[in-house]
């Protein structure tokens, strides 16, 4: 299973620079581009911890589930 692209592109919206994160059809517009990139590399980092934790063999269980 591969992740989805997560795609950081600048937004004229109302003669204003914003930026607009992605990931698939799903989007989040912020004023500063560096709130989108500190979101951007946390939703990344969530995806990748995500991707770990439902391979079985993984030695590490998510919080709170049971060992």
């Amino acid at each position: 299973m591969s992740s989805p692209s997560i795609v950081i592109e600048p937004l004229l919206q109302r003669g204003k620079l914003r930026w607009q994160v992605r990931m698939g059809r799903r989007s989040l517009i912020f004023h500063q581009e560096q709130a989108a990139r500190a979101f951007a590399a946390q939703l990344h980092m969530r995806l990748l911890w995500l991707q770990q934790s439902a391979s079985p063999d993984d030695e590490f269980a998510p919080p709170g589930t049971p060992h």
